[in-house]
C-alpha cells in the first residue's frame, strides 16, 4: 500500500486544479540514477496498464508499475516546507539509505 498525508493529498489536488488535471491520477516510479542509486519519479497520469497496481488515497488515484512497487511498498508521501524549499518526502520503509537531498535512496 502507498499513501499520501493530509498535506500531500492537499498540495496534489492544488496543483490538479491550477494546471486543469482534474481527474488524472499521480503515477509514481522509481527510476536508476540518482546520487544514491534510485530516484522517485511522480507525475500525473490519465492511463493506466494490466501491470499497474492501483491505489487510492484521500480520494487521488495512486498508480505504481510492478517493478516500482517492489521499491516503494509501504511508502507514505508527505509534502513539506522549509528553509532549503518545499516539496514532497517519500517516507519509503524499503530504503536502506537516501542521499542528502532526500530525491534518490538505495535498497
Amino acid at each position: 500500500m502507498i499513501t499520501l498525508t493530509d498535506k500531500a493529498s492537499e498540495k496534489v489536488k492544488e496543483i490538479q486544479g491550477a494546471e486543469g488535471l482534474a481527474g488524472q491520477g499521480l503515477r509514481l516510479r522509481v527510476i536508476g540514477g540518482g546520487c544514491s542509486g534510485f530516484s522517485y519519479d511522480l507525475f500525473f497520469d490519465d492511463e493506466t496498464s494490466e501491470m499497474d497496481e492501483t491505489f487510492e488515497s484521500h480520494g487521488i488515484p495512486l498508480y505504481v508499475d510492478q517493478m516500482s512497487l517492489t521499491y516503494l511498498s509501504g511508502t507514505e508521501i508527505d509534502y513539506v516546507e522549509g528553509l532549503y524549499g518545499a516539496g514532497f518526502k517519500f517516507n519509503n520503509p524499503t530504503a536502506k539509505s537516501t542521499c542528502g537531498c532526500g530525491s534518490s535512496f538505495s535498497a
